[in-house]
């Protein structure tokens, strides 16, 4: 079994590729083409096709016109094993999914050995599965043990393990798909490193990502994509990062961040003492009316635990939290909802929407009360207006609104995560990383939105690991660090710099 492809260059082309989905055409003619031993950019606006080009890669969808084409000879790609035996892999976003949570890392490294050698009734030499898996792990600079449990691992941890997984498989082409969204810099500095040690070795990497300044970073080309269409291919360094947007969006890309003036009122909610143990020690926080208080801090510093915490989400949390003065008693998300607390989680897949559910559903689904019509019946017609609203202002692309949402692009799925909230009319509303894995264009809208509910006087908990969202969006913010308060930062006279003083443990002198 050889570790790395081959170091002679395999060139990779797609031509004319198009695919529709029911009330959607995805993929218009794309042409895309690229060579190992390099990383190639893939970007556009959420919506683009990009991810959905990449399926075809992968040969997760079969109904695709066009023809893909492995140094210069025709390629039959139609189920992911076809793709597979050309070396072809992809590490998904949703890393969780494509790991099996009660094996360990070296089965999962080796999982297309393990399985076949159980379809061919041979009995698995442990041993030397566990001395393969490491051998790759040692190749790649992984400090992982073999014998530990993927349910066990961090998220980069998982992400390692999934490409150490497709390099165990001759891996000529390796897709990534927003890699970087739930890591920190260092973590972010570890991929890196391993995608420079992947490309010296002949591997190709095509990169997926809406965090614009890494792809000069780490990408020698770039292709960008519109609205199911391609609309430039160049190298990357000829191209400067606003041409990079306006190619994305259309059109040039004008106060990313919303001109507002910070006009809060009285303290609204407060939390005092909050403790989970392990996640969150003894935080204390308050925000008053019409203001957006910022939650800052690395991957890992217990942001997102405060956040769950806070909406009832964590049975071991304990601690106090008053809306207007009054002493609420939340138990459970149930709790939180009916006292006036929406949550956007982190995880919008897993924990803010429905995936195998229309639009429609889950615009709703939190406010059904507000549906009812005769007895326990729905009222379908109100419920489609109150979601055909919501679809328009929060500008959400789908074909309409019985669509399933799992079919919608990342940033789409995150704007139906929010608007959910809209029409329960909540007083305080708790954002966790809103804009992880959303393109430039979707993040403007969402800043927007979060403006626009702060001017009408909501109370805003705004977490995010990104510096310039706590200086763009935030009048006041707590940073955090080790799952505790480190500092309390009135935005207006702070920088990032400060922020990331205070977010890496350090003490001004």
């Amino acid at each position: 079994m050889r570790l790395l492809a081959n170091v002679d260059i395999t060139t990779l082309e797609m031509k004319n590729i198009s695919i529709a989905f029911p009330g959607v055409q995805a993929l218009t003619e794309v042409d895309f083409h690229t060579t190992t031993g390099k990383s190639h950019a893939l970007i556009g606006a959420n919506g683009a096709g990009k991810s959905t080009l990449m399926k075809v890669l992968a040969g997760a969808y079969s109904h695709y016109t066009g023809e893909v084409w492995i140094n210069g000879v025709k390629a039959h790609i139609r189920s992911p094993r076809d793709a597979k035996l050309l070396g072809i892999q992809v590490v998904y976003q949703e890393v969780d999914t494509a790991l099996i949570p009660n094996l360990s890392v070296g089965e999962n490294i080796m999982l297309e050995y393990t399985v076949n050698g159980m379809k061919g009734k041979h009995l698995i030499d442990w041993k030397l599965l566990h001395q393969s898996a490491q051998a790759i792990l040692d190749r790649l600079n992984v400090k992982v043990s073999t014998k530990k449990l993927a349910q066990d691992l961090t998220l980069a941890e998982k992400q390692m393990v999934l490409i150490a997984r497709s390099v165990s498989m001759e891996c000529r082409f390796l897709v990534l798909d927003e890699p970087t969204a739930p890591l920190s810099q260092s973590e972010t500095d570890q991929l890196f490193q391993l995608i420079r040690l992947l490309k010296s070795d002949g591997v190709g990497i095509i990169f997926i990502s809406h965090r614009i300044p890494e792809l000069y970073e780490i990408c020698d080309d770039i292709t960008i994509m519109r609205d199911g269409k391609l609309v430039t291919r160049k190298s990357i360094a000829t191209l400067e990062q606003g041409q990079l947007v306006e190619y994305m969006l259309g059109s040039k890309l004008e106060g990313q961040f919303p001109q507002r003036l910070s006009n809060s009122g009285d303290i609204c909610f407060e939390a005092k003492g909050m403790h989970d143990v392990g996640k969150v020690n003894d935080v204390s926080i308050s925000i008053h009316k019409g203001e957006i208080v910022g939650l800052a801090g690395l991957v890992g510093a217990g942001k997102t635990e405060l956040c769950r915490a806070l909406f009832g989400a964590s049975p071991t949390a304990t601690g106090e939290t008053f809306l207007n003065g009054v002493k609420l008693r939340i138990k459970s998300p149930y709790d939180a909802v009916r006292n006036g607390i929406a949550l956007v989680p982190e995880e919008r897949r897993r924990e803010g929407v429905f995936v195998d559910e229309s639009v429609v559903v889950n615009l709703t689904a939190s406010n059904l009360s507000k549906f009812a019509g005769i007895g326990t019946w729905l009222n379908k017609k109100k419920e489609r207006e109150a979601a055909a609203t919501i679809i328009h202002d929060l500008g959400v692309k789908t074909p309409n609104g019985d669509a399933l949402v799992r079919n919608l692009s990342g940033g789409n799925q995150q704007k139906i995560a929010i608007g959910k909230w809209l029409l329960v009319d909540a007083d305080v509303y708790i954002f966790d990383e809103p804009t992880k894995g959303v393109d430039v264009g979707a993040k403007r809208d969402i800043y927007n939105l979060v403006a626009e509910l702060a001017s009408r006087g909501k109370c805003i908990l705004y977490a995010s690991s990104e510096m310039n969202e706590m200086m763009g969006i935030t009048d006041r913010m707590y940073v955090m660090y080790d799952g505790a308060i480190k500092k309390e930062l009135i935005t207006a006279h702070t920088n990032e710099e400060e922020i990331m003083l205070y977010s890496t443990g350090g003490l001004l002198t």
